[in-house]
């Protein structure tokens, strides 16, 4: 039950990966059920003093409670005897993130910045629409890819969120929108008729550079027992981790979107460092390869609207060429620029855009324009950053350059 992050080496601004970093224990000494495979409880429950037999039946209530109930603690957990409820309190908390603020926005985006047991801050957003609800998670406190566009990408990497800390935000949100199954309703997670239908690895962080925590944390939330939520309403946004992601595909199998951005080495280069380490091409020949990758279950590839950086007809013309070259069964989403204070970029005209887009379409590749969401609580996408973080070395750097620069 180690919630240690996976050791790596220390990252640079081409080779970004995470470094070792251990969650700190709870104060009070309890150990989060939250985020546990049901091997791990059990071997926790045995750990104080339950026989076999009573681990196994304690540890199917305890999950059936956890995820298809939504108990938030070791009292309402009513099929289970008083003593044995008494005893797990002694030991164990259920795990939900603390809310440190919960923002929701004009057009109905909900922004919260939560915080871990040992202190850590983070973010997560929930963007309702008339079809569906999706809900971005994070999968690490910060971020090491230092994305020039991204405000997130000026965060120094703190650590790795744990399992617990993934699946709580997914619970969180439940809470928020009263969505959990009320007594008699089947176990089985109906997305029809609830707000929350869709969740997307796209917040803070790289999560294959947080391969196993978020590997397991995705076995939960698809679980049928557990969180319900089919792999097709699940996607993980990539900035283009090449050596992972076939393991993706088969470990975590869900859909895949990949941070593209540009077209040319030069400029990917320059907004996504990550590029320097794995290329287009290289990057492309991975998406091809994805397994599972059709018609039916396409990649998608974001793309954000920088002013006069990657958004001429060239760069549209290029992009489809790549496409057709690999023979990607693509949708590419356009993303106008949301703006942060200090950010090196604009936004592309609204007219550029369109005809971005147009260009796109008209070669038979799906290229929808995504309306900006929460942009009046920094919610958007590209905008997280949780606001007791410092300014870092990067921004700091950054800050620096484009002053002297003005000189």
């Amino acid at each position: 039950m180690s919630a240690s992050a996976a050791p790596m080496s220390r990252p640079g601004a081409d080779n970004a990966v995470t470094v070792p970093r251990d969650r700190a224990p709870r104060a009070d000494g309890k150990v989060a059920l939250v985020g546990l495979t049901r091997a791990e409880i059990r071997e926790a429950l045995e750990g104080i003093g339950l026989d076999p037999r009573q681990a196994k039946m304690r540890t199917k209530q305890l999950w059936h409670q956890l995820y298809h109930r939504g108990a938030r603690d070791f009292d309402s957990m009513s099929e289970i005897a008083k003593p044995h409820r008494a005893l797990f309190a002694e030991h164990f908390v259920v795990g939900r993130p603390e809310i440190v603020e919960h923002l929701v926005s004009e057009d109905g985006t909900r922004k919260w910045l939560l915080r871990t047991d040992d202190g850590h801050d983070y973010e997560m957003v929930f963007i309702p629409d008339a079809d569906r609800g999706t809900l971005c998670i994070s999968s690490q406190v910060g971020c090491t890819l230092n994305c020039r566009f991204c405000h997130t990408g000026t965060m120094r990497l703190v650590r790795n969120l744990v399992p617990q800390e993934i699946v709580g935000q997914v619970m969180l949100a439940r809470d928020t929108l009263d969505e959990w199954p009320k007594p008699g309703v089947s176990s089985n997670y109906d997305p029809e008729g609830r707000m929350l239908t869709n969740i997307v690895l796209m917040g803070m962080g790289e999560p294959l550079y947080n391969f196993d925590h978020v590997r397991d944390a995705m076995a939960i939330v698809r679980d049928e027992e557990g969180l319900g939520l089919s792999r097709r309403r699940i996607t993980l946004s990539t900035s283009g981790v090449v050596p992972a992601m076939k393991r993706a595909g088969e470990e975590i199998n869900v859909n895949l979107a990949v941070s593209l951005h540009a077209v040319t080495k030069e400029v990917r280069d320059e907004i996504v460092p990550l590029n320097r380490k794995y290329g287009i091409e290289e990057l492309l020949q991975a998406c091809a390869d994805y397994p599972g990758v059709n018609n039916a279950r396409r990649i998608t590839f974001e793309y954000v609207m920088l002013k006069d950086k990657n958004d001429s007809d060239e760069d549209a013309q290029e992009l489809i060429r790549l496409i057709r070259k690999y023979k990607l069964p693509a949708k590419v989403n356009l993303i106008p620029f949301n703006p942060w204070p200090g950010a090196p970029y604009e936004c592309s005209t609204p007219e550029r855009i369109e005809a971005f887009s147009s260009q796109i379409f008209d070669a038979g590749i799906s290229a929808p324009v995504r309306t900006p969401r929460g942009r009046d609580i920094m919610a958007a996408c590209g905008q997280l950053k949780s606001a007791a973080e410092k300014k870092s070395r990067a921004e700091l750097d950054r800050l620096a350059e484009e002053k002297q620069a003005a000189l």
